[in-house]
């Protein structure tokens, strides 16, 4: 099943590297529907955690009331969908709003999909200590030309 991913770049970031990159799958979340205001906690979105805490607190006490069941019970659950389908919309205003950038929206079916089509494309900082293979034209093959063994096919140098 196809899942969208958001990649976020962290504020005034030139390159992209993959430790400083954030990935998140916009989807829906089964741990914010049974856990919501826990799980937004565990995110650090402290207002939203306090406000669904206080909801679900509400909901509880109206639950406890004779003949207010269904609006308490409508507003736990209400709470339960609401951080289930929009908890990861949160995440990403949450981020956006302290500077993040939004740089891609990848469809894949996995994560790890998603980060070799959104990695594919950008450049990649050279390791200073790899050592660099010499390249100069001395060690060229000093077969004539079209006498290169290419199991009968084209070869490099242009012969059969």
């Amino acid at each position: 099943m196809t899942s969208s991913y958001i990649f976020l770049t962290p504020p005034g970031s030139t390159g992209t590297r993959l430790e400083e990159t954030r990935v998140i799958r916009d989807a829906f979340t089964w741990l914010g529907l049974l856990f919501p205001w826990a799980w937004l906690l565990v995110h650090r979105l402290w207002l939203y955690a306090v406000a669904a805490f206080l909801m679900q607190a509400i909901g509880g006490v109206l639950m406890d009331e004779p003949g207010l069941w269904p609006a308490g019970a409508a507003i736990t659950l209400g709470v339960n969908l609401l951080v289930g389908l929009e908890g990861q919309n949160l995440r990403i205003r949450n981020l956006a709003g302290k500077g993040w950038n939004e740089d891609a929206l990848i469809a894949a079916d996995t994560i790890g999909i998603a980060e070799d089509v959104y990695f594919s494309d950008k450049a990649v900082q050279p390791d200073t200590d790899a050592a660099v293979p010499s390249w100069d034209n001395k060690t060229r093959l000093s077969s004539p030309h079209g006498q290169a063994t290419s199991l009968g096919l084209f070869g490099f140098d242009g012969g059969r």
